[in-house]
């Protein structure tokens, strides 16, 4: 039976997770594609004011060592471990409420009206959190908006100056 990417991605985070607790680290996001003839698989890891880079190499260097011993890629590839950056992706509900109060740019699969009916596909503004599955915001222009987490496409934190 052939290895599927998803059976990649799970097999690795469950492998990923231990050595993360243990590290106080946070797995952000985790990629796995084809990159020419080899494949990268990439990890986003995130901790409390910041990863280092020494955060980083420690947890290529572990997490290499056991991906050779448990061979969960069957194929050539490439490790990289990395700070997920500025622009930091939500990805679990969790985070919709540990970031509440920054500003995000949130993107939706289909144009979506804000509190006021102006319909968009792209809002930015402070994150003033999630309840009952529905993130909220207040936008940029002073009105808020009320967004189904089934219908965000992609969320950033977003840089302020």
């Amino acid at each position: 039976m052939a290895v599927t990417k998803e059976d990649i991605l799970n097999g690795v985070t469950q492998l990923a997770q231990p050595i993360l607790d243990s590290m106080g680290l946070e797995l952000v996001d985790i990629e796995y594609g084809r990159a020419g003839r080899d494949a990268v698989l990439r990890l986003f890891i995130d901790k409390e004011g910041g990863v280092t880079l020494d955060d980083c190499a420690d947890m290529s260097h572990e997490l290499s060592a056991v991906l050779d011993i448990e061979d969960v890629i069957p194929c050539h590839y490439t490790l990289e471990v990395s700070s997920p950056g500025l622009d930091r992706p939500l990805k679990k509900p969790a985070d919709y409420e540990k970031f509440a109060g920054r500003l995000v740019k949130v993107k939706t699969y289909e144009p979506l009206a804000d509190d006021s009916g102006n319909k968009r596909k792209t809002f930015l503004g402070h994150l003033d959190g999630l309840s009952g599955g529905v993130v909220r915001l207040t936008l940029a222009e002073g009105q808020t908006a009320s967004i189904p987490l089934e219908r965000v496409a992609k969320a950033n934190l977003e840089f302020e100056f």
